[in-house]
């Protein structure tokens, strides 16, 4: 997942254990990529010329949550995405299983 694609510049990665954070930018959408090549495309491309900094992070979904949305491809057939509306931003937290590992960082 990248994280500044769902608005969370300027957040505090060692915070996301709590759950992932409100969109800052009011985004519409959570948009969690399901590759990593995927999350460093987005956050070294577009995150890092956009805000400065762009992390990649993994962290475990309940198959349950995840079964009411369809996998969206964004582009190539590699971009598979999430489309988690941010009204049920509470309930993808509650879904997150374990903790959120920050595994790249890109500035």
């Amino acid at each position: 997942m990248a994280p500044g694609r769902t608005g969370r510049v300027g957040i505090d990665p060692k915070e996301w254990n709590a759950g992932v954070p409100a969109t800052a930018s009011g985004a519409a959408h959570l948009l969690p990529v399901l590759s990593e090549e995927y999350a460093v495309k987005i956050a070294r491309e577009w995150n890092v010329p956009a805000s400065g900094s762009g992390y990649v992070t993994r962290f475990e979904v309940r198959r349950g949550f995840l079964e009411n949305y369809n996998v969206q491809k964004a582009g190539g057939s590699a971009h598979l995405e999430y489309w988690i509306p941010a009204e049920e931003m509470a309930a993808f937290n509650e879904a997150i299983v374990g903790e959120i590992e920050v595994v790249a960082e890109f500035r």
